[in-house]
């Protein structure tokens, strides 16, 4: 029986032999070789792929072609989207390999499934669904109700809205910024050092520079709070209902920072849309920041490669996919009949 755990939660497996056994637990031991986020999802997909198994009689580990195609088939019947069925089989994929096994994709039978998965789920109108973006304009909203606010949550959260905006970093990279990662530049505006993203782990870090506004509106927050002479301490840290900042050396939590885009959207006067992808995107969330001020940059002129310099992004179909929007005004046909239109 091997065990394999993320953040105190266990799935036991029983494998076929010791020598699996030995690689799954080689496995579980350099598991921080991946992020958390990676890790509990492999979890989560582990649980659910284990329990169908049992109940239909199929074998998890090692799984065979034809049970991996059944199992796709399934979430598809379920409602899954296509992308969530695609991240599964990626991982059963990933968790075969560390275990020294053959993954069943490489069978023809799967990349048949997967392309008739894909396809019948986008001629039934599935669409992939994408964060609500937050706009330079939205910010300029959000500066006019908050900059003169008394409240201390109301000034954190301005300011992270200004980082958020400003930096590009995931929510995740936001909230393990620390007051000793800021520096000053030569006229006084903030540079960040950040430790490590999600797509670049190097000794080095990445800088981060913060305009002359964002770097007034961080440094509101940081002396209205009293963090100025606790380097360790999170900068975007709880404030308790007394108006009093708590210190701590410990992120916030992901819901935690997701009520921040919430109450900012409020603010700002911005209504939910009422339309929505399967219920998800309505207002804003943390990744609403990264896709506006991306589209933000495409619409001044800025290339490809700058904004995914920026958002540290890998992929280019990434960031063409967060300003298809903005582009499709840019394609040659458009340039083509608004010459004839002169």
């Amino acid at each position: 029986m091997t065990k394999i755990s993320a953040g105190g939660s266990l799935l036991s497996l029983s494998v076929p032999s010791r020598d699996i056994s030995e690689k799954l637990a080689a496995f579980v031991r350099d598991k921080d070789a991946f992020s958390p986020n990676t890790w509990r999802q492999l979890l989560s997909v582990m649980r659910i792929c284990w329990r169908w198994a049992e109940a239909n009689g199929r074998q998890f580990l090692p799984m065979s072609a034809d049970d991996l195609r059944d199992y796709l088939t399934h979430l598809q019947a379920t409602g899954r989207a296509s992308s969530t069925i695609n991240s599964h089989a990626a991982l059963i994929s990933m968790l075969h390999r560390n275990a020294g096994l053959v993954p069943p994709n490489v069978s023809p039978d799967i990349s048949r499934t997967m392309k008739k998965i894909n396809r019948t789920a986008v001629v039934a109108g599935e669409r992939t669904g994408q964060a609500v973006p937050f706009c330079r304009g939205d910010l300029k909203k959000l500066d006019q109700a908050w900059r003169a606010s008394p409240r201390l949550q109301h000034l954190r959260d301005l300011a992270f809205m200004h980082v958020a905006y400003s930096t590009l970093l995931r929510m995740s990279e936001l909230s393990r910024l620390r007051v000793g990662d800021i520096g000053r530049a030569a006229d006084g505006r903030i540079i960040l050092d950040v430790a490590w993203t999600k797509t670049i782990v190097q000794s080095c870090g990445i800088v981060k520079a913060l305009s002359a506004q964002s770097s007034q509106r961080l440094t509101d927050w940081i002396n209205a709070a009293g963090l100025a002479g606790e380097p360790d301490a999170i900068i975007f840290c709880p404030v308790h209902r007394s108006n009093q900042a708590r210190f701590t050396t410990d992120p916030m939590s992901a819901p935690c920072l997701e009520e921040i885009f919430i109450r900012a959207r409020g603010a700002a006067g911005v209504p939910d849309r009422k339309k929505t992808n399967k219920g998800r995107y309505a207002g804003w969330s943390g990744h609403s920041a990264r896709v506006g001020a991306a589209q933000d940059m495409a619409r001044k002129g800025y290339s490809v490669a700058q904004i995914m310099q920026e958002g540290t992004w890998t992929k280019t179909e990434t960031v063409m996919r967060y300003i298809r929007v903005v582009e499709a005004h840019k394609g040659a046909m458009v340039d083509l009949m608004e010459e004839d239109s002169d």
